[in-house]
């Protein structure tokens, strides 16, 4: 039975708070688990993100090499002891006493230290690269060792592959079709349908009905005789001649089955935002360009001025789109004849802040935060299912998108459920806000360059019209992303950063463009109060020149600075501070108006206090959210108009069921298991049912679990609310499901995972992205 443990920072008591009978002892490191199959290298189909952290997990270069200098982090350690003044006498009543830094678990879920440590597996020891860690002692702490923090830098995955693989051209054809292969006899793959499905892959799962999810819902699946669930989809025909056929079918209709084949590229169930490979070519060629981005830019390096009023307005020519009716990309600024000069004095001018559709935040609208490597497709249309009223892609590199990279476009996919309004129940109702026209999803990009983010913010809102809107991340802390200008960096380039802002907005068409910020740069630094009033009513270089606000939609703030990254607790004070800041632009404006500067009125976003329509951006708060509890306090007390969650709903995804009912819930084992059930199928269902699907499905699916352990179960807690900062000491579940469900070891996951993924691959390998025991854990984009 998998129970979480508990260590020591220093030498343990020799007296057990929990259980005087049990003596307490350290736990000792597991030296024997085996690494299978190291993979290090950057697959194809990583996004631009994913690729800078595997660089710097491994310590070694863009193309995978990897520095074996790694020395493992010792493991983070929690100290059970009871506070002073907490034993009570024989006889009087004992009265619950919450100790700092340790959740309150009833007594009677207790375990011994001794037991629970006997019954696990020392991650730090089973990932490590082989070399015993040098540790440092960390002033202040009592000669606790520490070396690198808590984010295993060692990480190493395996695949996932049949045996023998089958030819593309035989993947969804019936056995006896004439082979279409181009490269005939010398194809290396194997093109016997017969002898793949006996020798080549693995037995078909027996989990979900032995149905496959894909077929069930779309009537045919794209994997063919690659599908691990092929049988429900397959049968044996007897032709004429007396020969015996093997043949995929697609799903019943109109009482029939048929025969088919389906040579067209497959996607996932129920997915928008899919950009044909046509177009990422031609972006990878610079054939696709941007007219607007371009004209702006140009204008922005010239410094060119209006005549007529003073203020800096380029005209922006319009764009008839990238694509023509078959798909095939426009060069827009390449002359064609007669309709381009029948078109060719034609001027639209760009949209005005206020003239953008408007977005809508509330109390009503919690919101999923931009996840990286958790914010998958199948995780945000799980907690959609739960509640989440908005929802942001994982972040996206500006760069690897206008140069047409698969991996990072597929982070611009979302689900059809994200394409629904948020709910929408303001006391008074916003000005002009057409909620039918509203949605749920919004892109996250990252760019160092201003001309960088106003071309892939061109591109996306002519490729992607569905989009709520575009948020410029200036809040990632990898360093990778740092170094090179983009992320927390540009809080280091106030102006830089508004002058940015203005660009895409003056770019995005009717598109809506918002900013999520931290605190700042630097710990105990902030400058976020600076940079909020100069995004809501410009900076002095822009008030000089005459210039208006950037006019972005929202502001999202995190309280806590790149340089605390997500150690410790967020500071809502000072998001308070910054909210308060906001109300009180208003009279700012009045002395503006006084100096002959007052902004132009359709430059300005729509309110996000009261609805009134005063031109001041939404403004959103973040950080160490885990109840309903925290989300309301928070909007009492600080003002903001509503809160984005992130590590919260990784940890239990029905926050947002709790933030709609306003109480608890406490969820039974069966029913957590439900939603690692449907998030299994969500993955089947996008990354498909083949091999390479299921295993990206299981590896996604227990990057989600190493943040769902950390949950303990209301029922058990003695004391309410749950807090961020609090760690576990070893407990049990009220049974055994319960248990696993909260184990730390990464290889109860992996039996999690075997439940409705069948076992895993022999090559499968797993190691968490952070130390089971390591409650800093980085997530958000």
């Amino acid at each position: 039975m998998a129970e979480h443990r508990v260590k020591a920072d220093v030498e343990m008591p020799s007296a057990n708070p929990l259980d005087q009978a049990e003596p307490l002892e350290a736990g000792s490191a597991d030296n024997t688990t085996k690494k299978a199959n190291p993979q290090d290298e950057i697959l194809p189909g990583d996004s631009a993100t994913t690729k800078a952290e595997k660089v710097e997990r491994h310590g070694g270069t863009s193309n995978g090499d990897v520095s074996t200098d790694f020395e493992p982090p010792a493991p983070k350690r929690r100290r059970v002891e009871q506070e002073a003044g907490s034993t009570v006498a024989a006889g009087t009543e004992e009265q619950p006493t919450r100790q700092k830094g340790v959740t309150p678990i009833r007594k009677e879920f207790l375990v011994s230290v001794s037991r629970a440590v006997e019954h696990s597996h020392d991650d730090d020891a089973a990932e490590a690269s082989g070399k015993t860690a040098q540790p440092q002692t960390v002033g202040g702490r009592g000669g606790k060792k520490k070396t690198q923090g808590g984010q295993n830098h060692n990480r190493q995955f395996g695949r996932s592959r049949d045996e023998i693989q089958l030819c593309m051209s035989r993947a969804k054809v019936d056995e006896f079709a004439p082979s279409s292969c181009q490269f005939g006899e010398k194809c290396k793959y194997e093109h016997d349908i017969r002898k793949y499905l006996k020798d080549g892959k693995r037995a078909d799962l027996e989990t979900f009905g032995s149905i496959c999810p894909v077929w069930e819902v779309k009537g045919k699946c794209s994997a063919g005789w690659r599908c691990r669930f092929a049988g429900s989809h397959s049968k044996e025909v007897e032709r004429e001649d007396g020969r015996k056929e093997l043949v995929l079918v697609k799903k019943e209709k109109s009482g029939e089955q048929t025969n088919g084949e389906d040579d067209s590229e497959e996607e996932g169930v129920g997915v928008i935002n899919i950009i044909s490979n046509a177009v990422k070519i031609s972006l990878r060629k610079k054939h696709i360009e941007t007219a607007r981005s371009d004209q702006y830019l140009k204008w922005m390096n010239e410094h060119n001025q209006d005549p007529t009023n003073g203020r800096v307005r380029p005209e922006l020519k319009a764009e008839p789109g990238l694509v023509d009716d078959e798909g095939i990309p426009i060069n827009i600024n390449k002359p064609k004849g007669d309709l381009h000069d029948k078109r060719a004095g034609y001027v639209e001018p760009p949209f005005r802040a206020s003239e953008k559709r408007r977005i809508y935040y509330g109390p009503e609208t919690p919101v999923l935060a931009p996840l990286t490597t958790q914010g998958n497709l199948p995780f945000r249309r799980l907690c959609v299912s739960l509640g989440a009223q908005v929802t942001w892609s994982e972040m996206a590199m500006g760069l690897p998108l206008l140069g047409g990279e698969k991996g990072e476009w597929a982070l611009i996919k979302a689900h059809e459920s994200e394409t629904a309004p948020p709910a929408y129940s303001p006391k008074t109702p916003v000005l002009d806000y057409n909620h039918s026209r509203d949605s749920k999803f919004g892109v996250q990009i990252a760019a160092n360059k201003p001309w960088l983010a106003l071309k892939t913010t061109e591109i996306l809102t002519t490729l992607c019209p569905q989009l709520r809107a575009i948020d410029l991340n200036c809040g990632c802390p990898i360093d990778l992303v740092c170094r090179q200008g983009a992320g927390s960096a540009l809080l280091d380039s106030h102006a830089k950063l508004e002058k940015t802002l203005r660009g895409m907005n003056a770019v995005s068409g009717e598109t809506p463009i918002t900013v999520k910020i931290r605190m700042g740069t630097k710990d105990k630094h902030p400058t976020s109060e600076k940079l909020v009033q100069r995004l809501v009513i410009g900076g002095p270089e822009a008030q000089e020149h005459g210039e208006d606000p950037c006019g972005v939609a929202a502001i999202t703030l995190h309280g806590r600075s790149k340089q605390q990254r997500y150690s410790r607790s967020a500071d809502w004070q000072y998001i308070a501070d910054c909210a308060s800041l906001v109300k009180k632009l208003k009279s700012e404006r009045s002395k503006i108006t006084d100096t002959a500067r007052e902004p132009d009125a359709r430059d300005l976003p729509a309110s996000s206090f009261a609805g009134t329509g005063e031109g001041l951006p939404y403004f959103c708060g973040n950080g160490d959210i885990l109840s309903h509890v925290d989300y309301n306090a928070h909007l009492q007390d600080t003002g903001i108009d509503a809160c984005m969650i992130a590590r919260g709903a990784l940890i239990k995804p029905w926050i947002f069921e709790e933030i709609a009912q306003n109480q608890y819930l406490d969820k039974s084992a069966s029913e957590r298991l439900a939603y690692i059930e449907q998030f299994a199928r969500n993955g089947l269902e996008y990354w498909g049912s083949d091999e390479i699907g299921v295993g990206t499905t299981r590896r996604f699916l227990l990057e989600w679990l190493s943040f769902s352990c950390r949950y303990v179960p209301i029922g058990i807690l003695d004391e309410l609310p749950p807090k961020f900062g609090d760690r576990p000491p070893a407990f049990k579940g009220r049974s055994d499901l319960e248990t696993m469900l909260s184990s730390g070891d990464y290889r109860d996951w992996i039996k999690i995972s075997e439940m409705f993924l069948g076992p895993a691959h022999k090559d499968f390998q797993f190691q968490p992205k952070h130390k089971s025991n390591s409650y800093e854990i980085e997530a958000e984009g």
